[in-house]
């Protein structure tokens, strides 16, 4: 046990301020995605930047590239959240019905099995498996924000689960307390949207 205190001391003391940062930002966007505002496409292209640079390092090249496609997904996705309809209306919080459900499960298998085809065969990815199957699931939880599926957070529920011990594992240890943070936050993500949706059917 006091291995594990004296690894995780040593990987926070390593921690850059680069990563802190990251993390942070990190942080301010998932807690404006809970609060279905704007903001959380500026900060959160500023946390995954910084996450190309840092996950290319560590070698974890799919999080390198799902960071990339988070970036575009973020312009997107600003971009959707901002539009309106002729009444002046926002994008509404909606969800999927059954046989999206179905489309977004096949999607989610094959691009995780393009995914660690490529880092297997193409790369000295250390967790290729791991790696891929968090992947398929933050590329489709990402997408499902931007166009507002309250069935994202359930993703990202399941992802976070899975990243917190890999970046522990990696030594990127100020990212796993974040991933740590997004957990709780994406919880209280789904309860919020799922309120607000509950709320509309109402009226």
């Amino acid at each position: 046990m006091s291995e594990i205190f004296s690894q995780l001391y040593s990987n926070i003391i390593d921690t850059t301020w680069l990563e802190v940062v990251a993390v942070v930002f990190g942080i301010l966007s998932v807690w404006f995605a809970r609060k279905e505002n704007i903001w959380v496409y500026p900060t959160g292209i500023i946390n995954v930047l910084i996450y190309v640079y840092l996950c290319f390092f560590a070698g974890l090249y799919a999080d390198m590239g799902i960071n990339a496609f988070y970036f575009v997904m973020s312009v997107y996705g600003w971009y959707n959240w901002s539009r309106k309809d002729a009444e002046s209306h926002h994008v509404p919080i909606t969800k999927l019905g059954f046989y999206e459900w179905v489309v977004y499960i096949l999607l989610i298998a094959a691009s995780f099995a393009l995914i660690y085809f490529v880092l297997s065969k193409y790369t000295n990815s250390t967790v290729p498996l791991f790696d891929s199957f968090t992947t398929s699931l933050f590329i489709a939880g990402m997408w499902l924000m931007a166009i507002k599926k309250i069935e994202n957070w359930l993703l990202w529920i399941l992802g976070d689960l899975l990243v917190i011990p890999l970046f522990a594992m990696k030594g990127l240890v100020f990212t796993s307390v974040q991933y740590i943070v997004f957990l709780v936050l994406a919880i209280m993500g789904y309860i919020e949207w799922r309120k607000r949706l509950i709320e509309k059917a109402n009226v």
